[in-house]
């Protein structure tokens, strides 16, 4: 368990292996907050998470006296409390379509995700594979128009998405190269090459990009 050595009034309590850790750290690190990061592996959280948070669970952000435990909750809380870069577009019809992808993402694609790194089941994790892998690979077409996630500026919704992409080779699912899902590569690629990206790896994260040079090999 690390701390980044820092003086800071914000914590953020992160599970260095999950993508619901992974995808506030990138908002943290694209608003450039100055944060004391306590990564925690497995069940190895410290004591005093249990006392702030009553589900002890992972990510916690902690600033001053508010304590926020649900990722999309505190990526929100970030884009309103750090201004600048926005994260979420200014109008409200366009930020209700921003809350509708994050929606859609967590309940079509994290849940998928989640089965697959729980591993209680061979056949709902093949199962999972497969869904995530066709779900992807359908939406690459929409990339074409736009830079990001139905966006020409990058969002929340592609901190998400990052999140998500970034971990396909380590769970076993691999997007062909071809004309429909070379739209979702060079996207892929866009969100990679970020410097807040590279910036919010962890240590367990940034080992997995061995995984995906295997996989590209």
């Amino acid at each position: 368990m690390g701390v980044v050595a820092r003086k800071s009034s914000m914590t953020f309590y992160s599970d260095s292996q999950s993508h619901y850790s992974h995808r506030a750290r990138i908002v943290l690190a694209e608003k450039g907050v100055v944060v004391d990061i306590i990564d925690c592996v497995g069940e190895n959280k410290p004591e005093d998470l249990a006392q702030i948070n009553p589900y002890n669970s992972l990510p916690t952000l902690v600033d001053r006296d508010l304590v926020l435990y649900e990722s999309k909750i505190m990526m929100e809380y970030l884009d309103e409390r750090f201004p600048h870069p926005p994260l979420l577009p200014v109008y409200p019809v366009a930020r209700g379509e921003s809350r509708l992808y994050l929606y859609r993402i967590e309940r079509d694609w994290s849940s998928l995700v989640d089965i697959i790194v729980a591993d209680e089941s061979k056949r709902s994790v093949d199962a999972a594979r497969k869904e995530l892998k066709e779900s992807l690979t359908a939406i690459g077409p929409i990339f074409i128009e736009k830079p990001y996630f139905m966006s020409d500026d990058f969002t929340l919704v592609d901190c998400c998405m990052a999140a998500i992409l970034w971990r396909l080779p380590s769970l076993g699912i691999d997007i062909p190269k071809n004309k429909q899902t070379k739209p979702l590569h060079e996207y892929m690629e866009r969100l990679f090459e970020r410097e807040s990206f590279q910036e919010s790896l962890s240590e367990y994260e940034n080992d997995m990009s061995n995984i995906r040079l295997s996989s590209d090999s």
